[in-house]
């Protein structure tokens, strides 16, 4: 176990879904920290099983870096001048609480689907108006965290 080569891919991911938008491929995590591409699939599995990423199924490519999402979601987030995926209304507001910015979250209802834009300034919900439902209780989302 490499703990410091860990500590290194885990900031380079985050910084970097931040600074951009978008998560890193293996290729460009082995660039950006110095190290081969294998030693940096061994620590993203490492940093999968600890559940700090989560992997594709069969692959070492990151699908989610909470709150950040790999892919495109119903949970667009715009804030400095860029677009963020969450994985979730929970992972939307967490990417703008990380990073301490003004932004909306565009998403839609599961229900009826009418859309539904949430704004924060000053790190508040500036319309209060709302429900958020979470169908699987906290405790157990990682049991199928692609589902949750």
């Amino acid at each position: 176990m490499d703990e410091a080569l860990d500590r290194r891919v885990r900031l380079f991911v985050f910084e970097r879904a931040a600074e951009t938008g978008t998560v890193p491929v293996l290729e460009e995590i082995a660039a950006g920290v110095g190290a081969s591409p294998g030693a940096v699939a061994a620590s993203l599995q490492r940093l999968a099983a600890g559940k700090v990423i989560a992997l594709a199924p069969a692959t070492t490519n990151i699908w989610m870096a909470h709150p950040f999402s790999a892919v495109p979601t119903d949970f667009r987030v715009e804030a400095r001048g860029r677009t963020y995926f969450g994985n979730c209304i929970w992972d939307g507001l967490g990417v703008l609480a990380l990073l301490d910015a003004d932004g909306t979250l565009q998403t839609h209802c599961p229900d009826c689907a009418e859309p539904l834009r949430l704004t924060v300034r000053d790190r508040r919900l500036a319309d209060e108006a709302g429900v958020i439902h979470f169908a699987v209780p906290a405790a157990r989302w990682w049991d199928n965290i692609g589902f949750t």
